[in-house]
């Protein structure tokens, strides 16, 4: 019997050291130092001032926390008004939220799918997902990436079962969106019911922002089901399951972490609930942010790397090899513009990135800088040949 019960851990972090992976902390201060393009703030709404003050009133009014689950006292009317302006807002017909956009993909695909059933689910799909159908006991089937085709023959072969297909709507790597007027006519047609995870849809794509789902035509449709998060977008936290009344009625009484977590803190759905008026008030702001990632594509391959074409707000610039892609954020963050930096295991297709987010609130000036640093921070084998880039100034 070994002495240490965590020696292993030893091992495990020298092989992570090894292969490149090592994740750390890097804590922000209060005053950006950096440009960020690497969260989700997508309409630029966390620092709003009715957002801060909406926040601010209800952790006056209702206090900190939610003291409790939501069965319990961790709901108040404040929740109950947040569910029903989603609901109207997005096109559904009722609304359900919970401490997170993971705890409302859990809750959503273990409580619809289960022991008996089968999940379908995209190649793609976000890690939440993907846990959800390991809790879920359901027989799972992984289908091709963005592949309408490859789900019906899935579902061709168990016209038995009890079905559930699920899939981001924009996906968080590429920021390509999944086909869901297919995806929707296909499950249709053969009694399946369709979840859309719309983290990175709401509030971007979709008139006034209403969504994906909303997009598509299928809001409201009796078998689809979305779940939203309010982290991006919105600017604040939590998350939201959105269908048919008797698919949340089924939620409240069977998902686990809705039953057993503490509800959301007032704070956060007073902010939510600022940033959704704030969006009915002011669409313009989903139409700036598709033109922001719209004009940062065009920007970027116009040089010579290799990108993909953002359908919402997500723009990922291909790197030559995780280790370039590590030195090329980290270049970024010297010159003073932070970006995501997406490499394996966490990207399936085994691909690194850099990925960054466009916002509503960038100026172009901001734009403009932001695409000289990527440019000028890029590694030599990820511009054209004999193209050199020309390093920015570090910011002081």
């Amino acid at each position: 019997m070994p002495d240490d019960p965590f020696g292993w851990l030893d091992d495990e972090s020298a092989r992570r050291e090894r292969a490149g992976l090592v994740r750390a902390l890097r804590p922000r201060t209060a005053d950006p130092e950096t440009l960020d393009l690497a969260g989700n703030d997508y309409l630029g709404l966390t620092r709003h001032p009715e957002v801060v003050a909406a926040a601010a009133a209800a952790a006056h009014r209702w206090g900190a926390g939610a003291t409790g689950s939501r069965l319990v006292t961790g709901s108040t009317t404040a929740h109950a008004a947040l569910e029903r302006e989603l609901a109207a807002f997005c096109g559904f017909e009722a609304a359900l939220v919970l401490a997170s956009g993971y705890a409302a993909n859990l809750a959503a695909v273990t409580a619809l799918g289960g022991p008996g059933s089968l999940i379908v689910s995209d190649a793609a799909n976000h890690a939440s997902i993907v846990d959800g159908c390991r809790l879920a006991r359901a027989e799972t089937e992984i289908a091709a990436h963005g592949d309408p085709a490859a789900v019906r023959k899935i579902l061709d072969a168990r016209p038995r079962y009890r079905a559930l297909v699920v899939t981001d709507a924009v996906f968080s790597v590429d920021g390509d969106a999944a086909p869901l007027a297919e995806l929707a006519a296909i499950t249709a047609e053969r009694g399946a019911a369709l979840l859309v995870d719309d983290a990175h849809g709401l509030g971007v794509l979709g008139p006034g922002g209403r969504g994906t789902p909303y997009a598509a035509g299928i809001a409201g449709n009796p078998g689809v089901v979305a779940t939203v998060t309010l982290s991006k977008s919105l600017g604040s936290q939590g998350g939201a399951v959105l269908g048919p009344a008797r698919v949340i009625a089924h939620l409240v009484n069977t998902a686990r972490t809705f039953i057993f977590d503490t509800g959301l803190a007032p704070a956060a759905v007073g902010a939510a609930r600022a940033s959704l008026r704030l969006l009915a008030r002011e669409p313009g702001r989903a139409d700036r942010v598709r033109a922001v990632a719209a004009e940062l594509y065009a920007r970027l391959t116009g040089a010579g790397l290799t990108a993909a074409r953002p359908d919402a707000a997500v723009v990922s610039v291909r790197a030559p090899s995780p280790e370039a892609a590590v030195r090329w954020a980290a270049d970024c963050r010297t010159a003073g513009l932070q970006v995501g930096c997406f490499r394996p295991p966490s990207v399936p297709d085994g691909v690194s990135r850099l990925r960054l987010t466009a916002r509503a609130d960038l100026t172009d000036e901001q734009i403009a800088a932001a695409v000289a640093t990527v440019i000028g921070t890029a590694p030599p084998e990820a511009l054209p040949p004999g193209r050199t880039p020309v390093r920015p100034a570090p910011e002081r």
